[in-house]
């Protein structure tokens, strides 16, 4: 009867085998994480094809996002039981990862339509158009909120968005109360908002009112918003529309897009209702 010789691979095999280079081998070596079947006297690493499952898993615990000192730690204590636990654990982080890249895809889609949309707007135009209602994710009210109100406010709903996994990809907003628009208080906003074309269960969300809305459009710093404004209402008059319950006000071109913000672009669009004395 024959005894079957097991072919071994040298370093530089079993690393063209793994797709990895010689040094990522020997470095795996160094620390213990995965040694050679054998070494002869020379010094010379050999390993057999049995290793090959054995560094695949390597591979796999560290694209899941497991440090090498993690994945030390249970190989100094791997069991089948062990294995199937790490296993279940680890699903669950890549179904986590999964939804991520998902949540990223879907804003990446909707930044780009969003761009390719403004490339045919006409910033100098006032227009009214009929926006469809949707749904919004709010923050908590920041109404007559101070300077360092409102910056920690802007903070606590970005890390809320990130957190809960609710940013859609749409511009960052501001609703402002008619209330406040009358009187020119135009940056007293009520509420930020994120617009959210998926609502998913368990979060607070407010239904824009679709109708009527005034559009147009602020190319300038904030500094200057105010005469966007005016304008905007002076049409509203003179066409005989009265103002409905909020203004909304987003950028279109903002940092991402353009370097001076003299040429930020802000979107007006103002709620409104038919003038009855008009």
């Amino acid at each position: 009867m024959s005894i079957r010789k097991e072919k071994l691979f040298t370093t530089g095999e079993f690393a063209d085998l793994c797709k990895v280079n010689k040094q990522t081998l020997i470095y795996y070596d160094q620390i213990g994480l995965l040694a050679p079947i054998m070494k002869d006297e020379k010094g010379y690493r050999y390993y057999s094809i049995a290793q090959y499952e054995f560094f695949s898993v390597i591979e796999l615990l560290k694209a899941v996002g497991m440090t090498l000192k993690e994945i030390q730690e249970y190989m100094a204590n791997k069991s089948p039981e062990n294995f199937s636990d790490l296993m279940r654990l680890q699903k669950e982080v890549v179904s986590k990862k999964r939804q991520e890249l998902e949540m990223i895809e879907n804003m990446i889609l909707v930044k780009s339509k969003l761009i390719e949309e403004a490339l045919d707007i006409e910033f100098d135009k006032t227009s009214l158009e009929y926006l469809p209602e949707c749904t919004m994710y709010l923050s908590d009210t920041i109404e007559n909120s101070t300077e360092e109100q409102f910056v920690a406010a802007v903070s606590d709903f970005i890390e809320e968005l990130y957190r809960a996994q609710l940013d859609s990809g749409y511009p960052i907003g501001g609703m402002t109360k008619k209330e406040n628009v009358l009187k020119g208080d135009y940056s007293n906003y009520s509420y930020l908002y994120m617009e959210q074309p998926n609502p998913r269960e368990g979060h607070p969300y407010f239904k824009a009112v679709g109708g009527s809305f005034l559009v147009g459009y602020h190319i300038g710093t904030a500094d200057t918003i105010s005469s966007t404004y005016e304008r905007l209402l002076s049409y509203m008059q003179q066409h005989g529309y009265c103002l409905g319950q909020y203004v909304y006000e987003e950028y279109i071109y903002d940092a991402v897009l353009k370097n001076r913000e003299e040429e930020y672009v802000t979107k007006i669009m103002m709620e409104v209702t038919t003038n009855e004395k008009g």
